[in-house]
Order: C-alpha cells, then sequence, then structure tokens
C-alpha cells in the first residue's frame, strides 16, 4: 500500500517538530515539508501551487505565529492579521487540493477567560475573552469555524486540536516574545550565570496553568491521524464543532512552575514577583475525557520534561 503524504505546515517550531518526530519514528507515512524561505504560507498564490505541486493527503496545520503575554499584547494585529492569513491560505489550497483530513492546531486560549474548570470543548463562545491574547484567540477561533463550514458545506474532514500550554524541545526562548516556560528558563540560567540575587517573574505568581511536553503531543496527532476512517469522520461530524482538548489533566501556578524550573536549573536566588505586570486568564485546565476516549494519554512527568527542555536550551545556547 502506498504511504500517506502527510504536509506538515510550520515544521521547525515548536509542535511541527515534535509532529515530525512522531510520524518518523511510526514509519508509515511519506512526510512532505517545506522551509518557510521556500514557501511563505501567507503568499495565496505561493501556498495553492504548492498543495497542487505535493497532492498531500493529510495536512497537520502547526504554522502559525505565537507568542507569550508581552508578544500578544504589543503586536495584536501581526497576531491577527498574519495568522488569518495563514489559514485561509492553507485551507483553501487543502480543500482545492482534496486532502483527505486536515487537524488544525489551536490554542487553549480560545476559551473565554473565566471559563468554568476543567474546560470542556463546548464552551467555545460562551463568555468574553483575554484581552492581553485576544486578537490570536479570535484567528484560531476562526480556524475553528473553518473546519466546521467546510466540514458542513464540503464534506470534509477537517479536525481542531486544542492543545494546553506547551513546551519542549524547540521551543522559542527569545527574551520578550517566547511563552511563560522557555521565558523563565533563559531567565533563571542568565541569573545563575551572572550570579543575579532575585529573577523577576510578572504578575502574582497566583494564575494556574497546565504544561504538555511538546513530543507528546506529536505522538498524539500521530494517534489521531492513525484512526481509521469512521473514527475519524466522528470526530468532524458538521453537527458540532470539530473541537478536541490536548493536556495533561492536572495544573500547577506561575509560582510552582518558576519554583520547579529554579530548581532544575540550579538558581538559588530568589523569586520576586511584579505584581504591575497583567496575570492573563486566572486559570486554564482542559477536559481532556474525548481524548482519552480515544485511547491517547500524555506520558511525559513535568519533571522530566522540564529536564529535557532546559537540556534543549543548554544545547542551544551552546550553538550561538
Amino acid at each position: 500500500m502506498t504511504p500517506k503524504k502527510v504536509f506538515v505546515a510550520g515544521d521547525s517550531g515548536l509542535v511541527g517538530s515534535a509532529t515530525l518526530h512522531a510520524l518518523r519514528k511510526r514509519g508509515c507515512y511519506d512526510v512532505i515539508t517545506c522551509p518557510h524561505e521556500r514557501l511563505d504560507l501567507e503568499d495565496r498564490q505561493a501556498t495553492y501551487d504548492f498543495f497542487m505541486r505535493s497532492q498531500p493527503n493529510y495536512v497537520v496545520m502547526c504554522a502559525a505565529k505565537v507568542g507569550g503575554i508581552l508578544a500578544n499584547s504589543t503586536y495584536p494585529v501581526d497576531f491577527l492579521h498574519k495568522n488569518l492569513r495563514i489559514q485561509l491560505n492553507v485551507f483553501d489550497a487543502a480543500y482545492a487540493s482534496n486532502v483527505d483530513r486536515m487537524i488544525f492546531l489551536g490554542s487553549s486560549c480560545i476559551y473565554p477567560r473565566d471559563c468554568p474548570q476543567p474546560i470542556r470543548e463546548e464552551y467555545i463562545l460562551t463568555g468574553p475573552l483575554e484581552l492581553t491574547n485576544r486578537a490570536y484567540a479570535l484567528a484560531k477561533i476562526s480556524g475553528v469555524e473553518a473546519c466546521q463550514s467546510f466540514n458542513r458545506q464540503f464534506g470534509t474532514n477537517y479536525l481542531a486540536l486544542m492543545p494546553t500550554n506547551l513546551y519542549g524541545p524547540g521551543d522559542n526562548y527569545h527574551p520578550q516574545n517566547s511563552h511563560v516556560i522557555p521565558a523563565l528558563i533563559r531567565r533563571f540560567h542568565a541569573a545563575k550565570q551572572k550570579s543575579v540575587p532575585s529573577v523577576v517573574v510578572w504578575g502574582s505568581g497566583r494564575p494556574r496553568r497546565e504544561f504538555m511536553f511538546s513530543l507528546d503531543l506529536g505522538d498524539a496527532i500521530a494517534h489521531l491521524l492513525g484512526l481509521p476512517d469512521e473514527a475519524f469522520k466522528r470526530l468532524t461530524c458538521p453537527d458540532v464543532a470539530p473541537l478536541l482538548n490536548i493536556g495533561v489533566g492536572q495544573d500547577m501556578t506561575i509560582a510552582e512552575i518558576a519554583s520547579l524550573i529554579r530548581s532544575i536549573v540550579g538558581y538559588e536566588g530568589e523569586i520576586e514577583f511584579d505584581i504591575s505586570k497583567p496575570d492573563g486568564t486566572p486559570r486554564k485546565l482542559l477536559d481532556t475525557s474525548k481524548m482519552s476516549r480515544l485511547g491517547w494519554r500524555a506520558v511525559t512527568g513535568i519533571n522530566a520534561g522540564l529536564a529535557l527542555a532546559y537540556e534543549d536550551f543548554l544545547r542551544k545556547s551552546v550553538g550561538n
């Protein structure tokens, strides 16, 4: 049997690289990639031409403009426009080239700011969004709507996957634009190297977050692509939003994760919380019972995952 061709859009990023790892480990797919310098997914014609040439059977849509609370607050237009352009181009090209299955990667920030916990898939659009990342969230909500609309109008099999907060190999450690875990790894490491007496963490430290190792998400995506046709079709039924949460089922405070990273890095100074900076959403814990019923659970504990993430950071630091 000819292996299915899978195009991983955004293969160089945190999620894309984890997806590549998982698919290649299985050895049953013809995995297609195309670096940004050869394919700008914001370019509509170039995206269409690529899909027509490569004719993928499956698409994993990892490509996106992403960032932490500071980047989202500072550049909302970029997060809205870039993600909408990428999504529109990929959805249209996938449909035009008869892609059999697509997995669109969203974010848990699509859910209302003050959601009941744990957050179930049906809570989408039931309340106001968190202001600091609303533009990004609205772009991702548009992707969920695109999945359902294509499924309803054209009978496609497009699934929207909503992962919790991610970290791991291939993460972005930019000092201003990274997410909380890579930002804290970089900050604690720099403080250790310079013997700085304390490290400042934004906010009160009280918000609770759920964190998942990126390679676990890659494995979840491979698991979903490997489902039989009927099982995958049930997930993309056009009568409801084709939405599936992915997480680990437990959370911790920002203060707890900061303390844990400090220990793994080996920094012995103090942690100070800057309460003049925003906390963001008070709590984000996903209900992952639907994914559990499909036979998949995350396997990497937070201590082991953070140790691997710090090793990845050290390798990158040496390389730079």
